[in-house]
């Protein structure tokens, strides 16, 4: 439909200018369209966060679920948070995915204190199946709760999140609730890459409809934080349907949209943080994995998306001159000052970082179609093929 517009738009443009534009002028004309849709993208996630507010005690069990492969750093921390929940009807189960360090060592030292804390030690990764994915069903299999919570093991809560969320839930009639974590950062090259991947989806989706649309492309979710109605959950089956997907997450939510199941997913909440990556290097190989699903799995529209974002003020020069351009680049900051505010993240940093944030882009798109030719995705020691 945009396409139609855009087109449409160009042809009118043409047809009835009385100087007949040149490619540059197209071009440029093109990018200045994008480049307003992403501002107003990013103002709708601005201005209709998805918050509810609730005065009441959700009933039944969550069952709390946490894949884990390796994690002794991370596991005592959101093991001791949960604990402190107000929400105190929780079971938390920890699989153990055939660790080479302490994570299961220090989850039963956790579980000998507190009942509502047990570990399940991997029986082996079948094949066809991805660890995570296979952790994260073999987890909802023995889950007893009316909603299953899947965290990952490196985040940190606080507050009354699970409580809120499950309140969102009931109240939204929801199947599915995700959450997109505030992200820590320390390292600079956490900064050049950690906000890349808000500003794509806050730019190119407006999560009001994640939950309002019926269409099935207009679906997101992250791992880190996914509530799952156990209903919906087991009736569908999610992680065994995606049981080979890299992104099984966004895939998911595409997957209960098909089937009519409401999911609402938000752009961040103070209540639920993340560091994700300790380093450039890292965090480019991490994001290598799934970068292509923010486009369709295509990378003919990531290249065009990086080029639009990153060259485009070229075009707008060239076709318009200087004071088109600082127009064109008052756009672009704006638009990153309303993700970094509706994702919870640096404003100043961000916009100081933009040009070397879009180089990161490229790196990372480079390196996923690198690992994608030599069918070389590996993760925590295991190969993603």
């Amino acid at each position: 439909r945009w396409s139609l517009l855009i087109t449409t738009f160009i042809r009118g443009v043409y047809l009835y200018s009385p100087k007949k534009p040149n490619r540059m002028e197209i071009l440029a004309t093109l990018v200045i369209i994008f480049t307003l849709l992403q501002l107003v993208v990013a103002l709708v996630n601005l201005f209709f966060r998805q918050k509810i507010k609730y005065d009441e005690t959700p009933e039944g069990r969550v069952s709390v679920l946490i894949p884990a492969r390796n994690e002794e750093e991370n596991i005592e921390n959101i093991l001791a948070d949960l604990q402190k929940q107000s929400f105190s009807d929780i079971e938390i189960l920890v699989y153990d995915d055939q660790s080479a360090d302490r994570t299961a060592e220090k989850v039963s030292a956790f579980a000998g204190r507190d009942s509502r804390i047990r570990l399940i030690s991997s029986d082996g990764l079948p094949d066809g199946w991805l660890g995570k994915n296979y952790a994260c069903h073999s987890l909802a299999q023995m889950a007893t709760g009316r909603y299953f919570l899947f965290l990952d093991a490196d985040v940190r809560v606080k507050g009354d999140l699970i409580s809120e969320n499950v309140t969102r839930a009931e109240r939204l009639k929801a199947g599915l609730v995700s959450i997109f974590p505030e992200q820590k950062m320390t390292t600079l090259g956490e900064y050049l890459t950690v906000p890349l991947m808000k500003y794509i989806l806050l730019t190119l989706l407006p999560l009001i409809l994640v939950r309002k649309s019926r269409f099935a492309s207009l679906s997101a979710a992250n791992g880190q934080f996914m509530l799952f109605n156990a209903v919906s959950y087991r009736a569908l089956m999610p992680h065994k349907m995606m049981k080979d997907k890299k992104a099984e997450d966004i895939e998911i939510a595409q997957y209960f949209k098909k089937n009519k199941i409401k999911t609402v997913c938000l752009a961040s909440s103070r209540n639920i943080s993340c560091r994700m990556y300790h380093s450039f290097g890292e965090a480019v190989n991490g994001f290598a994995k799934n970068v292509n699903m923010f486009f369709g799995n295509s990378y003919l529209l990531s290249i065009l998306f990086w080029s639009i974002t990153t060259l485009g003020f070229i075009a707008v020069y060239l076709a318009s001159g200087t004071t088109m351009l600082i127009s064109y680049l008052a756009v672009t900051v704006l638009t990153r000052v309303a993700v970094s505010v509706t994702g919870d993240e640096p404003v100043i940093m961000n916009v100081l970082l933009m040009p070397f944030q879009q180089f990161s882009l490229l790196v990372i798109i480079l390196r996923s179609v690198s690992l994608r030719l030599k069918k070389q995705y590996i993760w925590k020691g295991r190969r993603l093929a």
